[in-house]
């Protein structure tokens, strides 16, 4: 049984329409979401301004779920412990091929790694590491959050297309994302797969230089999107629906430059870490300088999706290729925007 920590963040009740409007409903619905980065993952931040949530506590009540990797969601979904997973392009087919949840749904955009103009998770050494290429990490001790992540599968393909065996060249150990720093300055591993908002600390890089980015090694990847499972959608499409108009207008409002102070201090309250490692960089286009894309209404890159999981198949990550669009649902979020315009 898996045993998360937990963010609570609202209750509600509401619907019930063919239509997918919003209606009236005897009992609202619990929706779960997981992340695994604080503000980089939308969750732990949707509804910090619960006025802008208008059906939240009427047709839904709202969770946020801490998990430490995407592959460890897989297992969540199955037990019913979580109603929206963040997986990513490499969590999803193994959900689908392996654990044989066919029954999963993409629903919604979380966030893009690799578009151009914005940012890509960075695999990381020490200034003064002897490691100038990728072919000088053979023999050398890499960091992943875990086996299958979003961060750890680039990695692995980024070896394999300099000729590097993930399993016989190198070692790669794990550790939770935070700590990546201090092991790469304490010498516990040569190079480091790291993230957002960690990275955008001018004091935690201060003695690291990045060698390659996700961007690199796979091009545009969906690191993150919103699963359900179908049998979940057809008995709650409705209020489903209510849920991603919430969540659609507090991403939008998110992105407003007007806001953009507000969203720091939001930042700093989830997170305690001060504003200035937020202030330059968040929700804000900059290449590596920046965030990371979303998609403003809400849909994700399939032909993305779709990209990364065949070169996982190429490179002996997956056994079996997934058609994406077979698992896709886009008309709650096509819904939840035209409400918005």
């Amino acid at each position: 049984m898996i045993r998360p920590k937990k963010l609570a963040a609202g209750v509600a009740a509401l619907i019930a329409g063919a239509l997918i409007a919003p209606a009236a409903h005897a009992d609202p619905i619990k929706i779960r979401q997981s992340y695994i980065v604080s503000v980089a993952n939308w969750a732990t931040i949707l509804f910090a301004k619960p006025e802008m949530a208008k059906h939240l506590g009427k047709s839904y009540t709202f969770e946020a779920v801490h998990f430490q990797s995407t592959p460890t969601l897989i297992q969540a979904l199955a037990a019913n412990e979580i109603e929206v997973a963040n997986l990513g392009f490499t969590s999803l087919p193994l959900a689908i091929t392996n654990a044989k949840m066919n029954d999963l749904r993409i629903i919604a955009d979380e966030l893009q790694d690799g578009v151009p103009g914005w940012y890509s998770n960075e695999y990381m050494v020490l200034k003064d590491s002897p490691i100038k290429k990728v072919e000088d990490l053979k023999g050398k001790v890499l960091v992943s959050n875990g086996y299958g992540s979003g961060t750890d599968i680039p990695m692995r393909i980024m070896l394999a297309k300099h000729g590097l065996n993930d399993k016989k060249d190198v070692n790669i150990i794990e550790a939770p994302i935070p700590t990546m720093g201090a092991m790469a300055n304490e010498h516990k591993g040569d190079l480091i797969a790291w993230v957002l908002p960690f990275t955008a600390n001018p004091q935690a890089t201060a003695n690291l230089r990045t060698l390659f980015t996700a961007g690199d090694a796979v091009g545009v990847n969906q690191l993150g999107m919103w699963v359900m499972k179908s049998e979940f959608i057809a008995k709650n499409r409705a209020a489903v629906v209510d849920f991603l108009e919430d969540a659609l207008r507090a991403e939008r409002w998110y992105f407003d430059p007007a806001n953009h102070d507000e969203a720091v201090k939001i930042a700093v309250d989830v997170t305690k870490i001060p504003a200035p490692a937020w202030q330059s960089w968040l929700f804000k286009k900059d290449g590596q300088k920046g965030d990371y894309y979303r998609n403003p209404d809400g849909i994700p890159d399939v032909a993305g999706i779709q990209k990364t999981v065949d070169e996982q198949v190429k490179y002996g990550y997956l056994k079996q290729g997934v058609d994406v669009k077979k698992f896709t649902d886009f008309t709650m979020i096509e819904a939840a925007a035209k409400r918005l315009k």
